[in-house]
């Protein structure tokens, strides 16, 4: 999709331009060819107190709790009036991790284009699909009249039982970090500013309010820092939103090493930080590092006040030191807006191409399926067969979504909704949503000589009787997630293990078509023909599934996220605060596994998942073969691809830091994607972050490469090596990369 603006609005923008140039001469910061920082400066000199407060703090702007909707505002998350007076624009913020929300339905009516879950285009292991989605959501969003979306999740899977990771980009931050960038960067091309979120280690839901993240600095900077840093330097985005979470037994949005020592110091962050809905807990925030109190209603109804309001405007006309930091907070604020286009391109609201934007979720479905088992070649499907049983997850009627605040309803509305009861503050989000893109309906369109009937799975003997008779089964099996829980283990939910073992057993032909958040447990896999994982896929997951298990699409996802054999394998067996409150005040120790998130904590304590990390099968095979070192400083390697199938298929040959000087260590160091045809080869050079070489020294707070022997090991998953070299690195210590231009 290309950064386009409708003709409708042409007219529009061409005069608000030539408007804009005629108050530049006494509104100087309009300027545009004046530097973002430098127009925020000139701005913010304008404003008084009482004007900077209000650029300071934002409302809700949906109908949740008693709150009514502010004057101006849209409908939406959250809302910011303009300054018609200095022509500073409204900020309209959605929800939008997954594509633009419409919380309790707020906007009548008004859906939108939902995007495969995150692990899903993490999946893909394409920087594209990620520029691509957000480039269609940030389009969609500024068709609707927003100009800020909180996008950019980027916390670490460090439990597969999160109920967020599906919003997320897995468990590595050298992935996740480029993806999430990728996302934000194609976001923001559309002049819609977007988050990352939630700074930081924001890495469970459950006592999310209270849960105290416990981790030693050089393995936050080694981790989910890391993941964050990454994603700011590619995608640039205008805001980094803190967590509900404490760090340290600090919160989240009142800690000053988090905030100011480490993103806006030591990283030279210069866009804003922003506060999650109800995470601001006094007006010292400021101080800390919080630029913008967000959700300012929830704010009042948890803790009595709006703390960037008044009791931040009595300091501010009281301290020089609080009103010096009311000035930054509301030029950092002032200068994403600049630096992003939200001045000169205000979003016009025009008709959105609904049909283009499925096509770009239903290619991002596609590339982030991963096919985990294919036994006999059982898959792809072909015209052979002649009788299928498709069997459970409302096949018929679409494919699952996740709830909470990404949730996205398409434009039609919802394929089926199923209450799940519930209460607190998500209570009116507890819906299982699936979205209208059938699989069911989509195979009988690829296979229309096959005769394919349907059985919703509710009696397993009844299903297992019927699969008797088919010469395929394919059974959906769903895991439904949502913000603010966790799911206790990693089971289906429902009886499903058991439908699948009945099926299994009654018909050796049986596939499985995963909808889920994240790894499961297959007490059944054994049995199985093939297993497809595919995630949540979105607007157009169905016929993405039809055609992947049909080959028109040969499969190329691989695994962002290791699935464990057994709970046992995890570094917390038991999620912590499990059935507690969730301002439950528990410390989470990450000292624990440390920087060794998924697969880093399988390959040191040397075991075997049940799914390793990067893992994901082919209907073509690949061979990799002349592995050699370039140089060493930066370190680059190439080597060669070959497919040596007979199908036209990608590819994602990843290589890894396998050992370091005196240790063991194991490290994603850079990967490629890339499409062969049958016997052809390619040369692939990777330049490796010399971040993922070292150790971060945090007395002298820098990064630290020791001299010596550094392994590599170039493969197919973090457990599938076929080909391993060392190299000899000298000593170099280096300071973080600025992360902002």
């Amino acid at each position: 999709m290309k950064n386009r603006i409708p003709s409708s609005a042409t007219m529009l923008l061409t005069l608000i331009m030539t408007n804009t140039h005629v108050l530049a001469a006494s509104q100087p910061w309009l300027d545009s060819d004046k530097s973002s920082d430098h127009r925020a400066k000139l701005l913010q000199q304008d404003l008084t107190l009482e004007e900077q407060i209000r650029r300071v703090h934002g409302e809700m702007a949906m109908p949740i709790l008693g709150f009514t909707v502010p004057d101006g505002a849209i409908g939406s998350a959250g809302f910011v009036p303009a300054d018609t007076t200095r022509g500073i624009p409204a900020l309209q913020i959605t929800d939008a991790s997954l594509g633009v929300a419409n919380p309790a339905n707020v906007r009548p009516g008004d859906g939108g284009t939902p995007l495969p879950s995150g692990l899903s285009s993490a999946a893909s292991w394409n920087p594209k699909v990620a520029y691509d989605g957000g480039q269609m959501i940030g389009h969609e969003a500024w068709s609707k009249g927003f100009n800020v979306m909180l996008a950019g999740g980027v916390n670490l899977a460090r439990d597969p039982r999160n109920g967020r990771n599906f919003e997320y980009f897995g468990e590595d931050p050298l992935l996740a970090g480029t993806m999430a960038g990728e996302n934000i960067k194609g976001i923001q091309s559309q002049h819609v500013l977007s988050t990352i979120k939630h700074f930081a280690m924001n890495d469970q839901e459950t006592a999310r309010m209270g849960m105290s993240a416990v981790i030693g600095e050089r393995s936050l900077s080694e981790s989910d820092l890391l993941a964050f840093q990454i994603a700011i330097e590619r995608g640039q985005p205008g805001a980094v939103m803190c967590g509900y979470n404490r760090v340290n037994g600090i919160h989240a949005c009142d800690n000053a090493d988090l905030l100011q020592r480490i993103l806006k110091d030591r990283w030279g962050y210069r866009g804003f930080v922003m506060s999650d809905w109800g995470s601001v807990h006094g007006v010292e925030a400021a101080m800390h590092g919080v630029d913008i109190e967000m959700g300012t209603q929830l704010d009042k109804w948890l803790f009595g006040d709006v703390f960037f309001e008044k009791p931040l405007l009595a300091k501010a006309e009281q301290d020089q030191v609080y009103r010096t930091r009311l000035g930054e907070m509301s030029q950092r604020v002032l200068r994403s807006m600049f630096d992003v286009g939200l001045f000169e391109h205000p979003p016009v609201k025009t008709p959105i191409d609904y049909a283009a934007s499925k096509a770009v979720a239903q290619q991002a479905a596609e590339e982030g399926m991963v096919l985990l088992r294919n036994e006999k070649h059982a898959l792809p499907l072909n015209g052979a067969t002649k009788k299928i049983l498709v069997v459970g997850g409302n096949a018929d009627k679409g494919v699952l979504s996740a709830a909470g605040s990404s949730q996205v309803v398409e434009p039609e509305g919802a394929g089926l909704v199923i209450p799940t009861g519930g209460e607190g503050q998500f209570a009116s989000l507890r819906e299982m949503v699936w979205h209208r893109s059938s699989p069911l309906k989509a195979l009988k369109e690829e296979l229309p000589d096959a005769v394919i009937t349907f059985n919703d799975g509710r009696n397993s003997g009844e299903a297992a009787a019927l699969a008797k008779n088919a010469d395929v089964v394919i059974v959906f099996a769903t895991q439904w997630m949502m913000e603010s829980y966790d799911t206790y283990d990693l089971e289906l939910p429902s009886g499903q293990n058991g439908l699948i073992d009945a099926l299994a057993s009654a018909n050796a032909k049986t596939i499985v078509v995963l909808e889920t958040g994240g790894p499961i447990s297959m007490p059944w896999l054994n049995k199985t023909a093939a297993v497809m994982q595919a995630w949540y896929p979105g607007a157009g997951g169905g016929k993405a599934i039809a055609r992947t298990l049909t080959g028109k699409v040969n499969p190329s996802g691989r695994l962002p996220i290791t699935f464990p054999a057994d709970l046992k394998q995890l570094p917390r067996p038991v999620v912590p605060g499990f059935g507690g409150p969730e301002n439950a005040k528990i410390d989470v120790d990450y000292n624990i596994e440390g920087a060794d998130v998924g697969y880093k904590w399988f390959a040191r304590k040397n075991i075997n998942p049940l799914f390793p990390f990067g893992f994901g099968l082919s209907y073509t095979q690949f061979k990799y073969d002349g592995l050699k070192v370039e140089k060493t400083s930066p370190l680059t390697v190439s080597f060669n691809v070959t497919n040596i199938g007979k199908l036209t298929g990608q590819d994602v040959p990843q290589l890894y830091l396998t050992g370091m000087p005196g240790r063991a260590q194991q490290r994603l160091l850079g990967w490629n994607k890339i499409e062969l045809r049958a016997g052809e080869s390619r040369s692939i050079t990777l330049q490796v972050d010399s971040r993922l070489l070292a150790d971060f020294d945090v007395k002298a707070q820098r990064w630290s490469v020791a001299p010596g022997a550094y392994a590599l090991g170039l493969g197919h998953s973090a457990t599938e090596f076929v080909s391993q070299r060392h190299v000899d690195l000298p000593k170099q210590d280096f300071a973080d990369p600025v992360v902002s231009r």
